[in-house]
């Protein structure tokens, strides 16, 4: 199981999409490429999620797309069929693990402690979700983190914003930031498709 660090530095931001009913997850990750921004992470919170990552799959080139909130080995082999890249949960799942390893799918598990960290590093993985990092100690808490497992990088994600993930970024053990801030939703809801692409070229400049 490699490829995730690849995945990782594809963009300073991977945009976190819940896909409501009726919003076009195609024209989403268009908005979003036209924008500069060539990744994005679909969670399964709706019911449309995972038609969305197949959608955007078999429509939209160039760009990588991943499922999020994943926790089950079903939902992960659902994901992976449906034409997911990576597959990232919000804690640990040693279930999802193992099927993402057994199809050699990337895998983002997410941690709030270093002991989390510490046991992903032994089980070979290169990254991880640092989730929901605005709560769970922030930038101070990845250098800490850093200091003690060098080997592993780190997405932080939730609770940050345009302002705040300069702050991620100019951390080297952090290449990207998971965010929800340039999918504006009353743009979404309204098909302004040209405010996410300005909001995503401004996340691709951090």
């Amino acid at each position: 199981m490699t490829g995730i660090i690849p995945i990782l530095e594809r963009s300073p931001v991977i945009p976190v999409a819940v896909i409501g009913a009726g919003v076009s997850a195609c024209d989403l990750a268009r908005a979003l490429l036209d924008g500069g921004i060539s990744i994005i992470e679909i969670t399964l919170r709706t019911p449309q999620g995972l038609s969305a990552i197949g959608d955007i799959r078999r429509e939209v080139s160039g760009i990588c797309v991943g499922a999020g909130t994943v926790w089950t080995a079903q939902e992960a082999l659902q994901v992976m069929n449906a034409g997911a890249e990576f597959v990232v949960s919000p804690g640990r799942s040693d279930e999802v693990f193992k099927v993402c390893r057994m199809r050699g799918v990337p895998y983002l598990p997410g941690v709030q402690t270093v002991s989390e960290a510490a046991h992903w590093s032994q089980h070979g993985l290169q990254a991880v979700k640092f989730f929901p990092a605005g709560i769970a100690g922030g930038v101070a808490a990845l250098k800490a983190f850093s200091s003690v497992l060098p080997e592993l990088q780190f997405c932080p994600t939730g609770g940050i914003s345009a302002a705040t993930a300069p702050d991620y970024l100019a951390l080297p053990s952090v290449p990207c930031v998971g965010g929800s801030w340039l999918l504006d939703q009353k743009a979404i809801a309204a098909g302004d498709w040209h405010r996410i692409t300005e909001l995503a070229a401004e996340a691709a400049q951090l």
